[in-house]
């Protein structure tokens, strides 16, 4: 209800930009600018958490962008949904770019469409995973902001003509403590262990498909390694009994085919300025 009530408030009350503070925009063409102008870039923190697959992210978490992520998590300025899913889409797609080494959407849609993988032309669609809230966090705001950003881009990634979907599997499985004013080191620690696929999220995330996962934003890029491990083993137990190669003698499973139609990426709105440092080597 208090979602549904924000969503209404922001369509017949003026507005301003999340991130100058502009009235009558939502967003003004100079904060857009700032969030989805830039071609979205491969991320890496320092140091760099085990397990963190390949992220790449749209913007740089300062200024203009810092003020429009925090608007919509924690102001509840949910108009900014639609531009910040559109950064995260860019992001998504600069990914699958980059796995495929082809250029344009084509390379993109590859992927999802059967031009890898064997699928043979099967239309699989892209399954982006938000990294989820803690429930707390969500009744407090009265919202999930990465999975209202994740819906907004897998809508415009169809928009764009590759087939995408949200799965939202992940779920913590214990309490963890507040993130704020944590180093790398005790933010490991705090979440080892603490998210898991939900019942029957498995068969979904064996469908097919790539998986990303995906979130506003990567800091030290803990939360992303936790996520991305949780994703991972469940996918690939799941892929493993839905792939097995069996003895053509036997009919015994000996082992499973995974190939790379089954890594992880994960891709985020923004990153921390410093993660960016990887573009200069």
């Amino acid at each position: 209800m208090r979602g549904w009530w924000r969503d209404l408030t922001d369509l017949v009350l003026p507005a301003e930009c999340g991130g100058c503070g502009r009235p009558r925009a939502v967003l003004c063409a100079e904060c857009r600018a700032a969030l989805c102008g830039a071609a979205p870039r491969r991320v890496r923190p320092v140091p760099e958490p085990w397990g963190l697959p390949v992220v790449h992210a749209a913007a740089s978490y300062e200024d203009a962008v810092r003020a429009v992520l925090l608007a919509h998590k924690e102001r509840g300025a949910l108009g900014l949904a639609g531009p910040l899913g559109v950064a995260l889409a860019e992001a998504v797609r600069a990914g699958l770019r980059g796995e495929s080494g082809g250029r344009g959407d084509s390379g993109a849609r590859s992927w999802v469409v059967g031009t890898h993988g064997g699928s043979q032309g099967r239309a699989v669609p892209l399954s982006l995973v938000p990294v989820p809230s803690a429930r707390a966090s969500v009744r407090a705001r009265g919202h999930d902001p990465a999975r209202r950003i994740a819906l907004a881009a897998a809508g415009e990634l169809r928009r764009r003509g590759i087939p995408a979907r949200v799965l939202a599997v992940l779920r913590q499985r214990r309490a963890v403590a507040d993130q704020s004013g944590l180093d790398l080191r005790q933010r490991q620690a705090n979440l080892a262990g603490a998210l898991e696929v939900s019942a029957g999220g498995g068969r979904l995330l064996a469908d097919g498909g790539r998986i990303v996962v995906v979130d506003d934003l990567m800091t030290t890029g803990a939360s992303l390694a936790e996520a991305a491990r949780a994703v991972r083993e469940r996918h690939m137990e799941s892929s493993a009994r839905a792939h097995a190669v069996r003895d053509p003698g036997t009919g015994v499973a000996r082992r499973a085919v995974l190939g790379r139609e089954d890594a992880i990426c994960a891709a985020v709105v923004a990153a921390s300025p410093d993660s960016f440092e990887i573009n200069r080597n």
